[in-house]
């Protein structure tokens, strides 16, 4: 199978390489602690509604010792309260590509994960941190509010209380703090964050197509439903799944033991 071509027409913040079926967009701009300016954010944009069909799952990680220190704060002063506000809706709609766009989507989460960083990490399904990451929203100290979709994304995770803790005081969390939070879903020794997001991203590319949309497009449809639509929205992507060939054949390899089992840890 020949190997799946990269998006194109990427700025030079963001960089995108092959491994396999996962697509790897890494943050580029170190030397601003990779602070996103709206080139980057309507790259981050193009790449997920350009992916090709062979990627199968993501990754986005960061060059240097930080992930996102967040939005640069340089093109607030340009805005008006309109501009601002369509400012605001440009994010939401890069971030809506990342959150409901084809592929399951890994996060890996070093140094600063701060305002529009961590907005851009809560887009991601699967949030993989190590030690030196610490997570901040400081807008309250800035007197402004979050935009990126981080009042709608990030009390899922947290809790309003905690994120209104975070905005109000500008407490800071490490890495174990963050994870006992909900930020995270898994927390490495310092330097690994890569290499576990993208081992677990090429497992997650190793699912059957229809049950990886199934957990990206119904489950999150499901969980905000009332309990009667959503348990019939339920089985019918539970019918529609295991209905296919490939889950038919999954089902028979698991069924003759060619599969492997879940195990104890």
């Amino acid at each position: 199978m020949p190997e799946a071509a990269v998006p194109p027409r990427l700025p030079s913040t963001l960089r995108a390489r092959a491994e396999g079926p996962v697509l790897v967009l890494t943050l580029n701009r170190p030397h601003k602690r990779n602070a996103i300016d709206d080139a980057t954010i309507l790259g981050v944009e193009r790449a997920f509604t350009d992916l090709d069909p062979a990627f199968r799952a993501a990754v986005i990680e960061a060059e240097g010792p930080h992930f996102s220190a967040g939005l640069d704060l340089n093109v607030m002063g340009e805005h008006d309260a309109f501009a601002g506000i369509a400012h605001s809706r440009l994010w939401h709609r890069a971030l809506d590509a990342v959150e409901s766009g084809p592929v399951p989507v890994v996060a890996a989460l070093t140094g600063a994960v701060i305002g529009g960083g961590l907005e851009l990490a809560a887009a991601c399904h699967i949030r993989v941190a190590d030690r030196s990451a610490f997570y901040a929203l400081p807008e309250g100290q800035r007197s402004i509010f979050v935009s990126g979709g981080g009042s709608v994304r990030l009390p899922r995770l947290m809790g309003v209380a905690r994120m209104a803790d975070l905005m109000l005081t500008g407490r800071r969390l490490d890495a174990e703090e963050g994870m006992a939070a909900g930020l995270t879903q898994y927390l490495v020794p310092a330097g690994s964050a890569r290499k576990t997001a993208l081992e677990l991203a090429q497992r997650v590319a190793g699912n059957a197509a229809q049950t990886n949309f199934a957990v990206l497009q119904a489950l999150p449809r499901i969980a905000q439903a009332n309990p009667r639509e959503g348990f019939l929205l339920e089985a019918l992507m539970s019918a529609i799944t295991q209905g296919t060939d490939d889950a038919k054949r999954r089902m028979a390899d698991f069924l003759a033991g060619r599969a492997p089992k879940v195990t104890e840890p």
